[in-house]
C-alpha cells in the first residue's frame, strides 16, 4: 500500500509518498480501506517534533473514514463493506494517512449516511475533543454561557454547534473576517481576537473551551463565574492552577480518547442536522506535504481532508 511516511522528523518535507506492506487485523481490529483522512494541528506537531510518539520512521493520521475490508478474530459490530468512521487510539494508534489502516473496533462507528467520506473524515479527532470537553468534562447544560477560544478552528467550530445544539449561549473567538462564519454555526456573540481582549468584559462564563493553553489559560480563568470550568487543550502556563484555586474554578486540560460511544453519538448529531464539519481543503494523499504547508499557517476555517479514493 501506499502512505505519507516519514523517516525524520522535520519540516512539511520529510513526508513521503511510500510503499509499505499492508496491515492484516489483529484480535478486535478491523482493517479499514480509506477513503479520506482528516488532518489536525497534532499531526503537524508530531511530524516535526517528539511529543507522545516514538522517533521515526511513522505514518501520522488519527482520522479515518473508509469501508471495512476484513475482521480480525472476534470481531461482531462490522462485517467487510461496512462504511465507518473513527479515530485511531491517540497517540499510538496513528497511522490513517495511507490506503488502509487497522484500528480496534470499538474506536470505530458506522458512518452517518447522510455525508459522504471527506465530511466524515473532518470529524472524529475534533468532533471526540470538542464532545468530550464540553460535554463529558464540563457538563455543559441548557442556559449556561461558554466562551470558545479559536471559534472558528477545527475543533472550535464544532464545539459552538455541539454547545449551542446543548441549548448554551456560545460566544466564540476569531478574526473579524470569520465572525460571519461563526454567526451561520450559530454562535450568539463573537470577539475579535486581533482588535478586543476577551477579558474585558463583565460576562461571567460557566464553562470555557481553552484550545491556546499557555497564558491563554491563566487569562480566561478571570472571565469563569465561582464553579466555572476551563477545559485546555494544551497545558496552561505555570501559574494557572494557583488562579484556579484562587477564583474557586475547576481547569483541566483534556487528551482526546477513542471512544464508540462518542462516535455514535457525534454520527446521532450528524444525522439530525445538528452537526456538520466545514472542509476548507482537501488533498490528494500524494500532496500531503502540501496540506501540512497550508495547516500550519494556522489561517485555516475549519478542517483540512486527505483524500485516498
Amino acid at each position: 500500500m501506499l502512505a505519507l511516511h516519514q523517516t525524520a522528523l522535520g519540516g512539511p518535507e520529510v513526508l513521503r509518498l511510500t510503499e509499505l506492506p499492508r496491515p492484516t487485523p489483529g484480535p478486535g481490529e478491523i482493517l479499514v480501506a480509506v477513503h479520506a483522512a482528516g488532518l489536525n494541528p497534532t499531526d503537524f506537531k508530531h511530524r516535526a517534533m517528539s511529543i507522545f510518539l516514538p522517533p521515526p520512521p511513522m505514518t501520522l493520521g488519527w482520522d479515518v473514514s473508509g469501508t471495512v475490508l476484513e475482521t480480525g478474530f472476534g470481531v461482531t459490530l462490522f462485517r467487510p463493506g461496512d462504511e465507518v468512521f473513527g479515530m485511531l487510539p491517540y497517540p499510538h494508534g496513528a497511522g490513517s494517512h495511507a490506503e488502509y489502516v487497522t484500528g480496534p473496533t470499538r474506536a470505530f462507528a458506522a458512518k452517518p449516511a447522510g455525508i459522504d467520506h471527506v465530511q466524515a473524515a473532518a470529524l472524529p479527532l475534533a468532533a471526540l475533543t470538542a464532545w468530550q470537553a464540553l460535554v463529558e468534562t464540563a457538563d455543559l447544560r441548557a442556559g449556561q454561557r461558554v466562551l470558545i477560544h479559536a471559534a472558528a478552528g477545527g475543533v472550535g467550530h464544532l464545539a459552538v454547534q455541539i454547545a449551542k445544539e446543548r441549548g448554551a449561549h456560545v460566544t466564540g473567538t476569531a478574526s473579524a473576517p470569520k465572525h460571519d462564519f461563526l454567526r451561520e454555526l450559530g454562535a450568539d456573540a463573537r470577539i475579535d481576537h486581533r482588535t478586543e481582549d476577551f477579558t474585558d468584559t463583565e460576562e461571567r462564563y460557566d464553562v470555557v473551551l481553552d484550545t491556546l493553553g499557555g497564558e491563554n489559560a491563566t487569562r480566561s480563568v478571570s472571565v469563569l463565574r465561582p464553579g466555572g470550568v476551563l477545559v485546555s487543550l494544551l497545558p496552561g502556563a505555570q501559574d494557572t492552577p494557583a488562579a484556579a484555586e484562587k477564583a474557586q474554578v475547576r481547569a483541566v486540560t483534556l487528551v482526546v480518547e477513542h471512544d464508540r460511544a462518542g462516535m455514535r453519538a457525534i454520527a446521532d448529531l450528524v444525522d439530525r442536522g445538528k452537526l456538520r464539519a466545514h472542509v476548507s481543503g482537501t488533498f490528494p494523499l500524494a500532496e500531503g506535504a502540501r496540506a501540512h504547508v497550508q495547516g500550519e499557517t494556522n489561517r485555516t476555517t475549519g478542517k483540512l481532508v486527505i483524500t485516498v479514493r
